[in-house]
């Protein structure tokens, strides 16, 4: 019987050989396609975790990415307002409001980030219509009493603090903030009534002797006015638009660094206006002349002194003939 044939053992491929199989089967399998829904899942998850993170400007471009595969999103286009008004820019915010007919309910979105651009006038507009129809009554009046502060009426804002502190939670951020506008507004409200009053008797008596007896400044006329005067013929045309300067009004100081090294202001003599004239074209030529001629000898001429020249030029011609003789 023929000999059976030894079975040859082969080695257990490596590690590294591993590694090179699966590259060149990944090579030339062909790359699976996301589809677009696929895609969007993946950007939302990385998008709730950088606004997680408090990465608000990452977020804003994963929001952009998503628009630009589906423009419709309403989650993404919410989450990019949110992100607008988080980064301080109201303007993209107002722009995002007013193109997406989604935003169409969101009016206070829209009013606080005209209180932000201070345009007041429209917030207050926007503002007396959500006080009837908006069901988040309290941001409303967070708003209208951030609204009031700002314009001046402390004693509205104050109210409304008032009322919002008393339904909040004691130990609330919420709680914090309501007491710290309410101390502003309180401060505010005692120095109009009765604080600028303790403000004048800290004063000396003789800064409110000048206070007490000052006239009022007279109200500056504008051009609108000195035209309309003219127009109409009556005498305040001849009134000039800029006002003089009262002895109770303050006087303009001058600026520090265009005054030249070593003038005092009020102090120093004004500079000559002639210096830039001729010496022969100023005032003051023919004073300085007659001085001169003071101090020479009394306005003498020349030619007073050319007698006793002569004379003794003529004594020594004489003196030299007789020695020749």
């Amino acid at each position: 019987m023929p000999p059976k044939p030894t079975p040859t053992r082969t080695k257990p491929p490596t590690s590294q050989a591993k590694q090179t199989q699966k590259h060149v089967q990944a090579k030339g399998a062909p790359k699976k396609l996301l589809s677009s829904e696929d895609k969007i899942k993946r950007l939302f998850s990385s998008l709730c975790a950088q606004i997680d993170g408090g990465y608000f400007k990452n977020a804003l471009k994963t929001c952009d990415k998503i628009l630009r595969i589906d423009h419709t999103d309403v989650d993404a286009l919410q989450a990019k307002l949110f992100l607008l008004l988080q980064t301080d820019q109201y303007d993209s915010a107002l722009t995002l409001l007013s193109t997406n007919d989604c935003f169409a309910t969101r009016s206070f979105e829209k009013a606080y980030a005209l209180y932000r651009l201070h345009r007041e006038e429209e917030a207050n507009s926007l503002l007396s219509s959500l006080k009837e129809s908006s069901k988040d009554q309290r941001g409303v009046s967070h708003l209208s009493a951030q609204l009031d502060y700002r314009q001046g009426s402390y004693q509205s804002a104050f109210d409304i603090y008032t009322q919002l502190l008393d339904t909040s939670a004691v130990q609330s951020e919420e709680h914090v903030d309501l007491l710290t506008n309410l101390n502003a507004a309180e401060a505010h409200l005692n120095f109009l009534t009765t604080g600028f009053l303790h403000a004048l008797d800290a004063l000396p008596a003789s800064v409110v002797n000048v206070l007490e007896s000052a006239t009022p400044p007279a109200p500056p006329t504008t051009t609108a006015t000195a035209l309309a005067s003219l127009a109409s013929g009556s005498p305040a045309a001849a009134v000039s638009t800029t006002p003089s300067a009262e002895p109770g009004q303050a006087t303009k100081k001058v600026r520090t660094r265009r005054v030249p090294k070593g003038v005092i202001p009020g102090v120093t003599p004004p500079p000559n206006p002639e210096r830039w004239l001729k010496k022969s074209e100023r005032s003051s030529y023919g004073h300085n002349l007659g001085k001169r001629r003071k101090a020479t000898g009394g306005g003498a001429t020349q030619g007073s002194t050319a007698e006793p020249a002569t004379s003794s030029h003529s004594a020594k011609a004489s003196s030299g003939k007789q020695k020749k003789r």
